[in-house]
């Protein structure tokens, strides 16, 4: 199957970069390389590509669909929080601009052997990386539970996570849940009729949420977003898209409390701590999909892009 590499908000994702022909640039979550064939198409070859995935299938199309840029090129296997590892063992310090298209790519979904979808009866797997050991299966057959209720909450934010928990104990009584479709099927029998016939598929948020834990997303992100910010040049931009409020509330907290970083009371007339913001907001509000994308790539449809610029 061919890696999907529609990106999301394409012109905006590079307006909002304003990349410099000869900078360095990451795309901390490369997929079928859609971004940052745009990003290559603007650098020149004294500009550099830094492409960062934990996924092999993601980073051999990726290397394979970039050959054609004259532009310097790193394909690196590894998790975007390690940027800071990952840009050390490139011998570079700093770097213009990054992107980061949070979420699992449009390959995942439909790979039938991946186990993302609740649309595919497929083993219950979810990793990203391949080589990892801990999958979907583990979660649903070992977690007590009140654990699995609670990331089904936390991450799904799922109403009825504790029936559906209850209902997966139970099953699994019985065997071993092995495949997604399975795990539909507990999934259907623990949501009442009424609330299954309105909103997305009842599988929807815990599928979300087996996936999170599995690739420890949310940590991952948190961890990101600061250790990008910190190996910006000055001037340099960092441009993340999410796909549910989870994700974009770590980013738009993360962001705030850079550009905002004064820790005073706010009864205090002046600033005494003496923390000054080293980031500025480029986007306030965070900038979505128009009805023509919308149109063209319903992935679009949840999707919120933020952007930061490093001040000088």
């Amino acid at each position: 199957m061919e890696f999907s590499h529609k990106p999301v908000m394409p012109r905006e994702c590079i307006e909002f970069l304003n990349i410099d022909p000869d900078g360095i640039y990451v795309d901390g979550t490369i997929g079928g390389a859609g971004h940052s064939s745009l990003i290559c198409e603007n650098l020149s070859e004294n500009g550099t590509l830094i492409g960062i995935d934990r996924d092999d299938d993601a980073l051999t199309t990726a290397s394979q669909r970039l050959e054609k840029y004259d532009c310097n090129k790193h394909f690196v296997k590894s998790n975007y929080s390690e940027i800071k590892e990952v840009i050390r063992n490139l011998d570079i310090a700093e770097i213009d601009g990054a992107l980061l298209d949070i979420g699992v790519s449009s390959f995942q979904l439909d790979e039938q052997s991946r186990g993302f979808s609740y649309m595919q009866d497929s083993p219950l797997d979810m990793r990203m990386d391949q080589q990892a050991g801990f999958t979907a299966a583990d979660v649903v057959n070992t977690y007590s539970e009140k654990d699995l209720a609670g990331i089904i909450k936390k991450y799904g934010e799922e109403r009825w996570a504790s029936r559906i928990a209850q209902f997966i104990v139970k099953a699994r009584e019985k065997e071993d849940l092995k495949t997604s479709g399975q795990l539909v099927e507990i999934i259907k029998a623990a949501v009442p009729a009424s609330a299954r016939r309105e909103g997305p598929h009842p599988a929807k948020r815990t599928f979300q949420a087996l996936r999170i834990e599995v690739n420890d997303e949310l940590a991952s992100l948190e961890k990101a977003v600061k250790d990008f910010m910190d190996v910006l040049a000055p001037k340099g931009r960092l441009a993340i898209i999410t796909f549910h409020s989870l994700e974009d509330r770590i980013v738009k907290e993360a962001f705030n409390q850079r550009a905002n970083p004064c820790t005073c009371p706010p009864e205090f007339p002046v600033c005494v701590c003496g923390k000054v913001a080293d980031i500025k907001k480029i986007t306030r509000k965070p900038v979505v999909a128009d009805d023509d994308e919308l149109e063209s790539n319903p992935r679009s449809r949840s999707a919120k892009l933020r952007v930061i610029e490093k001040r000088g």
